[in-house]
């Protein structure tokens, strides 16, 4: 009976996409990390993953930000008309590819550089 927990779970490890995306790709260890999952090819395997994972954690950092900021006090303001956030995520991958002295910086560090310096508040 053992043995066949032991097949059983081998074929669950081997088997599907899925458990691909705990190989520790999308574990944000700093920018780096954010920069090669925004910026993974499209014919990769992992592509729908890492973009959907990508424009969750932009967007995600975003709206939080604007959750806890007063309008007042924010550095970021969305321009008018609002990007879309595959023009977020590609103009953050220049940004990054522009200055690879923050890639060591934690994700949302680095992110919140470049959208302070992409869309600052103009008061």
């Amino acid at each position: 009976m053992r043995h066949r927990h032991l097949i059983l779970i081998a074929a669950l490890i081997m088997s599907g996409p899925a458990l691909a995306v705990d190989s520790g790709s999308f574990r944000l260890s700093n920018a780096a990390d954010l920069v090669a999952l925004c910026g993974t090819a499209p014919d990769d395997a992992l592509y729908a993953n890492a973009r959907g994972f990508c424009h969750g954690f932009l967007a995600g950092s975003y709206r939080y930000y604007v959750s806890t900021v007063l309008p007042e006090n924010r550095y970021i303001c969305s321009p008018n008309p609002t990007p879309t956030r595959t023009q977020v995520m590609n103009g953050f991958l220049a940004w990054a590819n522009a200055h690879p002295q923050y890639m060591k910086d934690g994700a949302a560090d680095t992110l919140f550089r470049y959208l302070a310096e992409s869309y600052p508040c103009n008061k």
